[in-house]
This record gives C-alpha cells, sequence and structure tokens, in this order.
C-alpha cells in the first residue's frame, strides 16, 4: 500500500532543523507574496499592462504556497503522512500545476521584456491590456494540461523518496512514462531556461551597449528568474538520476535537501524585491507603519525609484542627453510596484 511507503519512509524525516525550516518557509512565503499582490492592488489605477505578469507570477507563488505548505508542514510535525492515495495526487498535482505556471511566467515575462528592449524609441504600447491578459490565461491553460497528464495515464504522480509529500513518481516511470519525463523536461526546464536566457543576455547587450549603464530592473528580473531555475535545477536533476539509473540508490537524505530546496522557490520573489526595490521597501515599511498606528508614515507616488520589470525611454529626451543616465530617461511603461 502507497501509504506504508509513507509511514516506512516519513522516519527518514524527523530532522527538527529541517521541519523547523519547513515552517518558516511556509509563513514566509504566504505573508511576502501576498504583501506583493497587496502592492500592486494599491498602484492598480496606475498599473501597466505587462506589470499584471508580475501580478500572475506572485499568484502562482502564493497559490503553491497556500494549497500545498499546510499539508506538508502538518504531516512533518506528525511524523506521517496525514493523507491517502487520493490526498497525494492531489498534492502531487497542484506543486506540479504551480511549478509549471511559474516556469512559464518567468518565460513569458522575459520574452516581453525582450521585446519592449527593442522598441525603447518607440512612443507605442507594444504590449496592451488583452495581449498580457492572453499570456497569462495561456501559462495557467499550459500548466493545468501538463498537470492532468498524469491524470489521464501519461506519468504518474506519487510519494517523495522521504514520504513527507508527493509529486511525480519519479522511479516508477523509468519504463512505463519515460517519454513523458523526457517530454516534461525538455518542454518545462530546459528550453524555458534557454529561452529566458537568451532574452536577458539580449537585453544587458542591448542597454549596456546603447548606454553603458545596466539597469536595476534587469538585475531584480534576472535575480527571479535565475533563483526560480537555481531552486528547482537540483531537484530536477535528481528526478532525473532516479530515472536513468536505479532510484534506490539514491537515499533519502540525498534526495531531502533538493527537494526542499525546490519547495523554497516561493520565498525568494518578495525577499529579492525588498533588497534590490527601494519602492517596494519603502511601501512594506509604510505599511508596517500604518498598521502599528503610526502618524509619521508617508504615502509616495514617486515612480523614480528602482523599476523592476521593464524600461521606457522618455521621447522628450534627445538621444545624447540619454547616454548620461539611464534612470534619468525611464518612465512608467516601466513596470513597477511602486
Amino acid at each position: 500500500m502507497l501509504s506504508d511507503v509513507y509511514n516506512y519512509f516519513v522516519l527518514s524525516f524527523s530532522s527538527p532543523l529541517c521541519l523547523h525550516l519547513l515552517s518558516v518557509s511556509a509563513v514566509l512565503s504566504i505573508l511576502g507574496n501576498l504583501l506583493i499582490l497587496i502592492m500592486a492592488f494599491k498602484r492598480s489605477s496606475k498599473m501597466k499592462p505587462p506589470e499584471l505578469l508580475s501580478v500572475n507570477l506572485a499568484v502562482t507563488d502564493l497559490g503553491a504556497a497556500v494549497t500545498m505548505y499546510p499539508l506538508a508542514v502538518a504531516s512533518a510535525w506528525s511524523h506521517r503522512w496525514l493523507g491517502g492515495d487520493v490526498t497525494c495526487i492531489y498534492y502531487g498535482l497542484v506543486g506540479f500545476f504551480f511549478g509549471v505556471a511559474s516556469i512559464m511566467n518567468l518565460t513569458v515575462l522575459a520574452i516581453v521584456r525582450f521585446i519592449v528592449s527593442l522598441n525603447l524609441q518607440s512612443p507605442e504600447e507594444k504590449i496592451g491590456w488583452k495581449k498580457v491578459k492572453m499570456l497569462c490565461i495561456w501559462t495557467w491553460l499550459y500548466a493545468l494540461i501538463w498537470a492532468l497528464f498524469p491524470i489521464v495515464g501519461w506519468g504518474r504522480y506519487g510519494p517523495e523518496p522521504f514520504g513527507l509529500s508527493c509529486s511525480l513518481a519519479w522511479g516508477q516511470m523509468k519504463h512505463e512514462g519515460f517519454s513523458f519525463v523526457i517530454s516534461m523536461f525538455s518542454f518545462n526546464l530546459v528550453v524555458p531556461s534557454v529561452v529566458i536566457f537568451c532574452c536577458y543576455f539580449g537585453i544587458a547587450f542591448k542597454l549596456y551597449f546603447t548606454y553603458r549603464k545596466p539597469e536595476n530592473s534587469n538585475r531584480i528580473a534576472v535575480l527571479i528568474s535565475a533563483g526560480f531555475i537555481g531552486c528547482w535545477a537540483p531537484y530536477g536533476l535528481v528526478s532525473l538520476w532516479s530515472i536513468v539509473c536505479d532510484s534506490s540508490t539514491i537515499p533519502p537524505e540525498v534526495s531531502l535537501l533538493p527537494c526542499m530546496f525546490a519547495k523554497s522557490s516561493t520565498v525568494y520573489n518578495p525577499m529579492i524585491y525588498y533588497i534590490f526595490s527601494q519602492s517596494f521597501k519603502r511601501e512594506v515599511k509604510q505599511m508596517r507603519a500604518m498598521c502599528l498606528g503610526s502618524s509619521s508614515y508617508h504615502v509616495s507616488n514617486s515612480i523614480n525609484d528602482n523599476t523592476i520589470y521593464m524600461v521606457k525611454i522618455k521621447n522628450s529626451k534627445p538621444k545624447i542627453a540619454a547616454r548620461s543616465t539611464l534612470q534619468d530617461i525611464t518612465e512608467t511603461k516601466t513596470v513597477t510596484l511602486s
């Protein structure tokens, strides 16, 4: 029985440190992504079309945290899997669904940024509301289709080696679902990673050689994409190893760390925003002061802080003046949280 496998392997996952890390990650992920959505709602009247992609990314992270962390944390503290086979399938499905939605959202975001960077001097909005909404819907539908494949027989969900949670049953798909594994890795990890790398390399190349100065928004977006890929790459490698070789050769303790690292991917985005975006940091401090009842907070409508996603060249500025500093010639075609 699947429940017996849970109970057997979960004994290896009894480290108090891991339990505390999982609990802390759950709290930070939910609160951090809620803050991003609250800030976006506060600025909704000033929101530009491509900014919806950043909101969509926060929704995927929050969705993953809300639907997965409670059951995982409760099972970890109980030292046994609290669900059965049906719950295992549910957990694996939502984890795979939100994971694919996140990577595809980051891919679309990189492509949109690249398109905008090619039209910095154009006064027209190249990415409108209709296009962005269609892109957001596409990411969700694409993720849903891939998440349903194991349900209809192409692939399989099952327990992770240490018994704390469930995901794709890598070891059981060595023969039956090998085509699914290869397709999944190709279309949901390798290709998106290459596209993201090429897009941001092209953006950096254009901005540096045009204005001789890198833009802070690019640094933030690159860190977000690199953080997500970096979190999931070790888990992907371990999973691929369990397919190519015998999964029993991987000790549960070894498979634990990549899994914990992957689960923490929803925590990093709010941290990156807070560290590198002065506007987001200011808004968080203002909200904290408001909650504490302080009368000293000041609500700023400035948009001259660090931008996050896109840049637009002010048409009234001559190109020679633009070479002095990129910050002086950016305005809100930029997608910001400020």
